[in-house]
């Protein structure tokens, strides 16, 4: 906890005889025996605007041992007035040049920015707004320890070989299905699962969802692998009624909308960045791999089970398949010398068919043939 004594001199130091809140002047000893967070922010900055909300939890559950202090980097007092009343916590006033000698003895570079304070007045931790951004209220005390202690807890559950503690750490036991209702998550027990991140609103998200449901039907219905897969969804949507839509179209189970924190945590714990992502967890536990999208673009069903020892043999097969053709093909269907190269996906101009990994393509125009449609015969 801060000593309140040593907070007292920086801000008296800066000239600062009072805080305010929305109902008038408040005494500096207001904050004595509390740990104390500066809050540099603005009524102008949208990314304060949606920083604040979550802040105003963490504060209400935290306050009996935890004080804010708002430093403003409002453009003018009806700015900071205006904010001051939107906030439940106290704040320096307005002055512009002390708000600056402020923002400069704490490094403050952007905003917003929560600096926590320590026994001598100095930060304990840069700037906390990632950690309680990505931790909630599980950040307190916001000290560089508490964030190598998050951190290592986040490891633990995603290597820890333990789908119980992933899944349900501290929410509900079950997944929802349209179809089957509630599922316990200890019934995926030894399965190979996959958590797909995704959302209503990403068209990409949309257009992988049929990609990977033609995928995982076809791989439970494999007599080698009908009762070892499973897919969870991890739902990014912005509200209930996006996740409704989306599920409907889903084969799979999905972890409950409003279990937000366990959604945002799997988000962190798997550093989701972009959507949609697939991560495979294997029948043990532990990660298989994060690049479960990828693979089901490449390989469809034949990803299965995902491991590196997989896709290394699918990758083999691929090469394969173009052993012994030529490099450079004059084909006499086209004018021009046609190149040998990998493909995601094209359209054969011969045969009108789709192709993927291996063509014999035209670099002067756009022009693309199956290696089973070129002339091998006219090799130059």
């Amino acid at each position: 906890m801060a000593d309140s004594s040593d907070i007292l001199t920086v801000l008296a130091s800066q000239g600062v005889e009072f805080l305010l809140t929305a109902q008038g002047k408040v005494p500096l000893s207001a904050i004595d025996g509390k740990m104390i967070c500066l809050f540099f922010s603005a009524n102008w900055c949208r990314p304060c605007k949606s920083f604040t909300p979550q802040l105003a939890q963490l504060y209400d559950r935290l306050r009996k041992k935890l004080e804010i202090v708002f430093v403003s980097f409002d453009r003018d007092e009806k700015g900071f007035h205006d904010h001051l009343n939107s906030i439940p916590w106290l704040a320096v006033p307005f002055d512009a040049n002390l708000n600056k000698r402020l923002s400069h003895r704490y490094h403050v570079h952007r905003i917003p920015s929560l600096v926590p304070l320590g026994t001598n007045g100095q930060s304990v931790e840069e700037d906390a707004v990632a950690l309680i951004e990505d931790y909630g209220v599980d950040a307190f005390p916001f000290t560089r320890e508490r964030r190598e202690e998050l951190k290592d807890l986040d490891n633990a559950k995603r290597e820890g070989g333990n789908l119980q503690q992933l899944l349900a750490f501290e929410g509900p036991d079950y997944l929802v299905s349209t179809a089957y209702g509630k599922i316990t998550i200890r019934s995926l027990s030894g399965k190979t699962i996959g958590l797909y991140f995704g959302a209503h609103w990403c068209p990409p998200c949309r257009s992988f969802t049929l990609q990977l449901t033609e995928a995982y039907n076809e791989i439970i219905a494999s007599p080698t692998s009908n009762q070892d897969f499973e897919i969870i969804f991890v739902s990014t949507d912005r509200d209930n009624e996006e996740f409704g839509l989306h599920i409907g179209v889903m084969p799979w189970l999905s972890i409950p909308f409003r279990e937000s924190k366990t959604r945002q945590d799997l988000c962190r714990i798997f550093d989701i960045k972009v959507i949609p992502a697939l991560v495979v967890i294997g029948p043990d536990g532990k990660t298989v791999s994060t690049r479960g999208r990828t693979m089901i673009s490449l390989y469809g069903a034949n990803a299965f089970p995902f491991t590196e020892s997989r896709r290394a043999e699918l990758e083999a097969e691929v090469r394969k398949e173009v052993e012994g053709m030529p490099p450079e093909v004059k084909d006499p269907k086209h004018q021009h010398v046609l190149r040998l190269g990998m493909a995601k996906a094209f359209l054969c101009d011969f045969c009108r068919r789709q192709g993927r990994f291996w063509a014999f393509s035209c670099h002067v125009c756009d022009y693309d043939l199956h290696p089973t449609c070129v002339a091998l015969d006219q090799i130059i």
